[in-house]
C-alpha cells in the first residue's frame, strides 16, 4: 500500500537523474535545551512504500517506535550520528546539526549516490545532495530518516531521566516547558544542558540556526 501522499517524487527523479542509493538525512533535538542532536540518514530499497510512514512528527508515539523497527527491517542501510551538548555550545546548533548529519550519512558504510536533506542548508559533504525544505512530508527517505532521529533520540532522553529525575526528560524532551525551566531555576543545569541556550544561561543569546 502507498503511503499517504506520493512521497516518492524526489526519489523517481534522481533515479530517472542516474543517482543510485539515494539517502535522506534528516534530525531530531535542534530546540531543545538539553540533551545530543541526533541526525538519521536512511537508504531505502528502489520504489518502496512504507505503510503509514510520514513526518515523525505527525505520528504518535507508537507509530513511531512501530516504524522504526520497519524501517531497520527493510532499509538498504540506516545511519545515526549525534553532537554533544559541549559540541553544540562549542559549535553553535547550525553547525552542530550539519556535524550530526554528515556523521550519519558517514555511519552508512557505503557512500551514497545523492542526499535528500530536510531543510535548506547542504552539510559538508563530498558528493551530490539536494536540499527540501519540509522534506520529511514529501520524501520517503527524508520521513524514515525523521523517524529513526526521532525515536534515538527519545530513548536518551528517557535514560536521561532516569539519570536526573528530578528534570522530567521523559515528559518535555528536553524542551524548554514550564516545569523544565522551574526545575533548571531550582537544581542549575545538568551536564546534559546546553549552556549557550537562553532557559539555561538567562544572559545566553538566542539560538538560531533552524535549518
Amino acid at each position: 500500500m502507498k503511503p499517504k501522499g506520493d512521497l516518492l517524487t524526489y526519489e523517481r527523479e534522481a533515479i530517472e537523474g542516474g543517482f543510485a542509493r539515494i539517502a535522506g538525512v534528516d534530525e531530531a533535538g535542534r530546540g531543545p535545551l538539553a540533551g545530543n542532536v541526533v541526525a538519521g540518514a536512511v537508504v531505502l530499497p528502489v520504489g518502496l512504500t512504507i505503510d503509514g510512514l510520514t513526518d515523525s512528527k505527525q505520528l504518535s508515539e507508537a507509530q513511531r517506535e512501530r516504524l522504526f523497527d520497519v524501517i531497520h527491517a527493510v532499509a538498504v542501510a540506516v545511519g545515526v550520528g549525534e553532537a554533544t551538548p559541549q559540541e553544540i555550545d562549542r559549535l553553535n546548533i547550525l553547525q552542530a546539526t550539519r556535524l550530526a548529519m554528515r556523521r550519519a550519512v558517514d555511519a552508512l558504510g557505503d557512500a551514497p549516490g545523492l542526499l535528500l536533506i530536510d531543510g535548506n542548508k547542504a552539510i559538508d559533504w563530498p558528493g551530490a545532495q539536494k536540499t527540501i525544505v519540509k522534506g520529511d512530508a514529501k520524501s520517503l527517505s527524508i520521513a524514515a530518516a525523521s523517524v529513526i532521529a526521532k525515536v534515538t533520540r527519545d530513548r536518551q532522553l528517557y535514560a536521561m531521566a532516569e539519570a536526573y529525575p528530578a528534570y522530567g526528560f521523559d515528559r518535555h524532551k528536553g524542551y524548554p516547558t514550564r516545569d523544565h525551566l522551574a526545575a533548571i531555576a531550582t537544581h542549575g543545569p545538568t551536564p546534559e544542558h546546553r549552556m549557550t541556550f537562553r532557559g539555561v544561561r538567562k544572559d545566553a543569546p538566542v539560538q538560531q540556526g533552524l535549518i
